[in-house]
Parts: structure tokens; sequence; C-alpha cells
């Protein structure tokens, strides 16, 4: 049980449903914190936020949400903020990872949308509702690794988290007078719905099924494994933490050795 840092304290999670959104809402709700929790299936956030009651947290929220859509996001985060209180940070989670392909049916507009676009109007709600305080409040925002090393038929979410770093660095010199920390984590493959999806179309090019293609993608990694949620749920954890006071404008890689800069 991680210490009680937290106990109170609100935070706004997008894509909470499942994987690393799921996690984190249990990270967090293990340290007392009271969090909304948002993402477009309410059946799966009430699961979460059982979860997350389960692990401790002091208090949960649920509303379904579309973050392409800047009034539902709005919506979503003046709910939470009457239902809990002002928000001592935002986790922009949500996110779509999938490829695109010049020609009339290329998604690129759509998968920019979703990851760069929602990203954007998800922090700029969760700001109008940061605690007044003199202590750090905080937004993070999760990217990629594939901001860093990109891929072929996925120039659309390589270029959309790739986005995000730099829009991290810009609200970083944007709130940093407000004592607001803003950064971004960017995880290699996570063991997750999606993160297995990333998995078959990226390593397509290898035979065998998804074991034999986490096995060989992981061959030369240094740490010969994939990340698990709750590997990224710490990050955050740190992140929004006394113990990260002054890191802001940054990009944590958490890849486990695959791409080291």
């Amino acid at each position: 049980m991680s210490a009680r840092r937290q106990e109170g304290r609100h935070y706004a999670i997008t894509g909470a449903s499942s994987g690393i959104g799921r996690a984190t809402a249990v990270r967090l709700g293990s340290e007392g914190a009271r969090l909304s929790l948002f993402s477009r299936r309410v059946e799966k956030l009430e699961e979460t936020a059982r979860l997350a009651t389960e692990a401790g947290a002091t208090g949960t929220f649920v509303q379904a949400c579309d973050v392409v859509d800047k009034a539902s996001i709005d919506a979503a985060f003046d709910a939470g903020a009457e239902a809990l209180g002002p928000m001592w940070g935002v986790v922009a989670n949500a996110g779509v990872a999938n490829m695109n392909f010049p020609g009339p049916n290329d998604a690129f507009e759509d998968i920019l949308n979703i990851n760069l676009v929602g990203a954007y109007y998800t922090t700029r709600a969760g700001i109008r509702h940061l605690a007044e305080s003199s202590e750090a409040r905080h937004v993070v925002v999760m990217s990629s690794l594939l901001s860093r090393i990109g891929g072929p038929g996925i120039t659309a979410y390589c270029a959309s988290k790739a986005g995000l770093l730099g829009m991290v660095r810009a609200l970083a010199h944007e709130m940093g007078r407000f004592e607001v920390q803003v950064n971004a984590i960017c995880p290699g493959y996570v063991d997750t719905d999606m993160g297995a999806t990333a998995m078959q179309m990226f390593g397509r090019n290898v035979d065998g099924d998804l074991q034999a293609k986490i096995k060989a993608v992981y061959k030369g990694v240094p740490i010969r494994r994939m990340s698990a949620p709750e590997d990224i749920a710490g990050v955050v954890a740190w992140l929004v933490s006394p113990d990260s006071r002054g890191v802001t404008g940054q990009a944590i890689d958490v890849n486990n050795g695959m791409w080291m800069g």
C-alpha cells in the first residue's frame, strides 16, 4: 500500500476505463485521492471506480465524454469539479493506437483529433478547475515511445504523440508562474488491450502469435519485458507527488531500454 500522500486531493483521468488509465486510478486511489474518471464507456468507468475505491480512494465521480468534443469534455470536468471540488491534477490519457495510410480512407485527421486535439481540450478543461494553492498542481499527458522513433504505417500516431511533447513544453512555460507542472510520459509497449493491438500491428512482419511477436521485439531490449500498466501509473504517481518538485516540461521515457535518449 502506498503512503496516503494524496489524501482527499482530487485528480481527473481521461481514458480511465482500462489499461494505464485504470491502473493510474487505482494507484492514486491507494494514496487517498478523490478521482474524476472519464471515457466513452460508463460501465467500464464504474468498474474502475469500484477498484479505486477498494484501493482506498476517498471519492469517485464518473461521466462519459468524448475528448474530441470540446463541449463534452468541458461539461465532464465541470461536473467532476462540482462533485468533488477543485483539482490538484489532470492526467490526459485518452488515445488510440491506429494505423493510417494515404488515400480516400486515410484516418490521419481522426487520429490527430483524438490523440492531440483531445489532449489539448482535456488539459484546458482541467486547468480551469485546478485548486488555488502555492503548492504544485499537475498536468500529465500520455505520449509514446513512438514520438521518438517513428514507424511505417503510423504517421498519424507518431505525429500526434510527438505533437504532445511540443504542447507540454509550451504549457509548462505558460503555467509555470502559477505553480503548475506540466509533463509527458512516453511509454513503450504496455501490456494492455491497446498495447496488444499495437504489437500485432507493428510486429506484423514477425511470424507467430502475440507472445512470439513480443519475444522477438524484446530480444535486444535491455530489460526484456513489456511494461505493465502499473509501471506507468507509478510514474504518474511520482510526477504528481512532492518528490517531483521542479520537474516540468519533461518527457519521461518508460520503455525498458528500448530507446535511450
